[in-house]
Parts: C-alpha cells; sequence; structure tokens
C-alpha cells in the first residue's frame, strides 16, 4: 500500500511538472515527519513502572519507566564487598608484618633450632652404637632421617622469618593494586547496569508510542518507547527522478502545509543517493520515471509544533 501511494504521488509531481517544464522551480509531495528515538532494554528485567503516557510531552532528563532492579543491586553489593577485601589485602601489605607475626617467627626459629641440635645429638650417639655393633642399620637410618627433617624445617622457619623481615615486594603490591583496581572497574560498570534500569528521555519531546506494559518482560535491545524530539518536523518528500539533478542539500524552498494559508520557508537538509521503488539495475528508458529520492526539508516556523503525518507540498528553488 505504501509503494502504491508512493508511486501515486511521483506521478502527480511529474504532472505537476510536466505543466511547466522549463520553469525554474519544482514542486514535491510529500509529509511532515520526525525523527524517531528508539529506547530499548539492555536486560530482560520486568518493566515495574511506566510514568508516562501516549503522547504526552516529556523534558530531556525526565524519567521515563523502571525495571526491576533487585538482580543489580545484589551484583553490586557484592561487587563492592570484593572491592572492600581486596583493599584490605593491599593496606596489609603496605602496612607490614606485624610486630607480633615477626616475634613468633623468631620463636619457631628457635624451637626449630633446639629441635636441630637434638636431633644432631642423637645421631650422634646411634652412630657410636652402630659403630660398636650394638645398634641395627635401621635405627641409623630412622636417626638420620629425623636429623635431615629437622635441618629442612629450621631452614623453613628461617625463610619465613626473613620474608617478614624483609617485608612485603614491589611485585606483590604491584598485583595487589591491579586486583583493586579490576574490582572496581568490575564495580562501576554494575553500577551503570543498575542505573540504566532507569529510562530517561534522551531529549525534550512527545511520547509518541508504548510498546510494553508493566509488568512485561522485554528482550534485550528491544525498543519500549519511541519517542519525537520536541523541535519542528520537517517535510519528507519524493524527488521525481527527472529533477534529482537540481535538487542539491542547502537550497532554499517553499513548504505549503495542509491547514496553514501562508507557504513557510525552508530548506533542503538531505537527499537520498538511491532511489526508492524501482531497483536501478532494472531499469529501461520506459520506466525511469517510477524512480523518485526522498528529501527532508527543515521548516522555519516559530508556531506551535506541527503535528506529523500532515501532507505537504514543497517548491524547490534553484
Amino acid at each position: 500500500m505504501n509503494i502504491r501511494i508512493a508511486l501515486i504521488l511521483t506521478h502527480l509531481v511529474l504532472f505537476l511538472a510536466a505543466c511547466d517544464p522549463d520553469a525554474k522551480t519544482r514542486r514535491f509531495v510529500g509529509q511532515l515527519a520526525s525523527d524517531r528515538v528508539e529506547l530499548s532494554v539492555e536486560t530482560s528485567e520486568p518493566i515495574i513502572e511506566i510514568l508516562v503516557a501516549e503522547g504526552e510531552s516529556v523534558a530531556a532528563g525526565q524519567l521515563l519507566f523502571r525495571q526491576d532492579a533487585r538482580r543489580a543491586t545484589a551484583r553490586l553489593a557484592e561487587a563492592e564487598a570484593t572491592v572492600r577485601q581486596l583493599q584490605a589485602r593491599l593496606d596489609e601489605l603496605t602496612r607490614g608484618p606485624r610486630s607480633e607475626q615477626i616475634a613468633a617467627a623468631r620463636a619457631n626459629v628457635a624451637g626449630a633450632l633446639k629441635e636441630l641440635e637434638f636431633r644432631e645429638s642423637e645421631y650422634a650417639r646411634v652412630q657410636e652404637i652402630y659403630a660398636r655393633e650394638l645398634a641395627s642399620p635401621d635405627l641409623l637410618d630412622r636417626t638420620r632421617a629425623a636429623l635431615d627433617a629437622a635441618a629442612a624445617n629450621h631452614a623453613l622457619r628461617r625463610a619465613q622469618l626473613e620474608e617478614l623481615l624483609n617485608g612485603t615486594t614491589v611485585e606483590e603490591l604491584a598485583q595487589a593494586e591491579q586486583a583493586v583496581m579490576q574490582a572496581a572497574a568490575r564495580r562501576q560498570q554494575l553500577a551503570v547496569d543498575l542505573e540504566r534500569l532507569d529510562a530517561h528521555a534522551p531529549l525534550a519531546g512527545l511520547v509518541d508510542s508504548r510498546l510494553f506494559e508493566v509488568g512485561e518482560r522485554p528482550a534485550p535491545g528491544q525498543p519500549v518507547m519511541v519517542l519525537l524530539p520536541a523541535t519542528q518536523p520537517y517535510a519528507q518528500v519524493y524527488v521525481a527522478e527527472e529533477a534529482r539533478v537540481h535538487v542539491r542539500a542547502g537550497d532554499t524552498a517553499t513548504v505549503f502545509v495542509d491547514g496553514l494559508q501562508q507557504g513557510l520557508n525552508g530548506r533542503v537538509r538531505w537527499v537520498a543517493s538511491e532511489a526508492m521503488f524501482t531497483p536501478y539495475f532494472a531499469l529501461t528508458e520506459r520506466d525511469r520515471h517510477h524512480l523518485s529520492y526522498e528529501a527532508k526539508v527543515e521548516l522555519e516556523f516559530d508556531g506551535q509544533r506541527l503535528p506529523d503525518g500532515v501532507p505537504v507540498e514543497v517548491e524547490l528553488h534553484d
């Protein structure tokens, strides 16, 4: 149906142009239109509140509708707890070991040293008995193994004490800092997700349509509401193929709107580079007159905003 209407409009334009083929002006038909702003959602949470009705004027930044935020709030709280945990670990590494930890490590070293001294004396005694053939080889092996274990434990305790005395390394601090930054970035992302569950008007305008109602669950990326800008709509017209070469962006025009006595000044904002209705590769000499090109003409009008869809005629000037 839209194609048939457009073809009729195109033929009407061609008829008007044929009445005066050498005129410096061209008249084309169309209608008033606005750039549609679709507000889509990023999550599939259900809609819990819609605060505007269709046809209502809204201001920029005004709250339009809200989605259920309980799940996003819980994820944000979890992220905040993770940041606090990692920050506490970073503070601990920055401060270094406590005096109590160092004292405990010194005591462990002293105890390990006592154990090592005892195992050394025990091994020497068993060796002497074994040399007199008063002890079995198995006893000698077990004593030697106990001595080796005591020596290893003493080395471990000394290494732990030296680690505490030397403090945190630069690499450990860098890793802890990066972990905190990563967790903070994750928290910021979840805060943005929570904020976007409340949809605000990106500009002043009119609510053209509501595509969902309270309780429904739209899919991610699906439009929920359509806004029309509060600015004056433009004239959307169709330029005939034979006149396309004479129409350029910036050309002045007179726009005749149904219901207004006087024509309005206008200026061509944009002209399509591709034709409509008939594909260019299927054209013949006989079919070229079916082509038309969409054009948008800005209006200079200080009165109340004109409604979309009103028929217009646009006279373009060379």
